[in-house]
């Protein structure tokens, strides 16, 4: 059984039969992160791998161990953030660009992961909004408060409860990266301070709406010790 994210049925699981024998044609089908077009056919309750063919195995995240965690976190985003069979066009683009980036040295990877855990939870319904405060919805071009409850912004009139202090330039930080495509984030330049105060807004999204916890944070959080 493995499991595959496509563009055309979202989220699906897949029976390779013979995938597991060392002569299979299944077998590097099967690796993981392998990005390329899989032939499958449904069954009765079940998909079933008919043929594919690998456009990439990203190796070179295979053998980093940095990038691997990263590659395997925001797989587990994805197990755990995606309804089954739904399917998103732009998310499963943002999805392979990030593992195309990952397997580059051409960008910070941290920035990169914070850019991808916006992507996903605009996707999936719970994408801040920045641009505009979360009471009294008057436009704003930067805060110092983000509302937990309604995913936004707080001006300086409205009060701060339900949510995250932070500084105006985490918060112009979090507004480029909110909506800024994955190939752009070069252009910003922050440092440790701002970045986690990033990773704590986005992380606490994610474990508080999802039914799951991603393991592979631990992971992360242990390789940036």
């Amino acid at each position: 059984m493995i499991w595959l994210y496509t563009e055309k049925l979202g989220k699906i699981a897949v029976i390779a039969k013979g995938a597991k024998k060392s002569k299979s044609r299944h077998l590097s089908l099967t690796l993981p992160l392998c990005y390329g077009e899989f032939v499958v056919f449904k069954g009765k309750n079940l998909y079933t791998l008919s043929e594919g063919r690998i456009t990439n195995s990203f190796q070179g995240l295979l053998n980093n161990l940095e990038k691997l965690t990263y590659s395997t976190y925001i797989c587990e985003l994805i197990d755990i953030c995606v309804t089954d069979e739904e399917d998103n066009g732009k998310l499963f683009k943002d999805f392979v660009t990030c593992l195309y980036l990952l397997n580059t040295d051409a960008l910070d990877y941290e920035l990169l992961i914070r850019s991808f855990e916006l992507k996903i939870l605009n996707a999936t319904g719970y994408g801040l909004n920045l641009d505009n405060c979360a009471y009294c919805k008057k436009s704003i071009n930067s805060a110092a408060y983000i509302n937990m409850s309604f995913y936004g912004g707080v001006c300086e009139d409205c009060p701060k409860e339900y949510g995250i202090s932070l500084s105006k330039g985490a918060y112009s930080a979090l507004k480029y990266l909110n909506t800024a495509p994955m190939d752009k984030i070069y252009r910003l330049n922050i440092n440790k301070t701002v970045k986690d105060e990033i990773a704590k807004i986005t992380a606490y999204i994610i474990n508080s709406n999802y039914s799951k916890k991603p393991k592979s944070l631990e992971m992360l959080n242990y390789i940036k010790e």
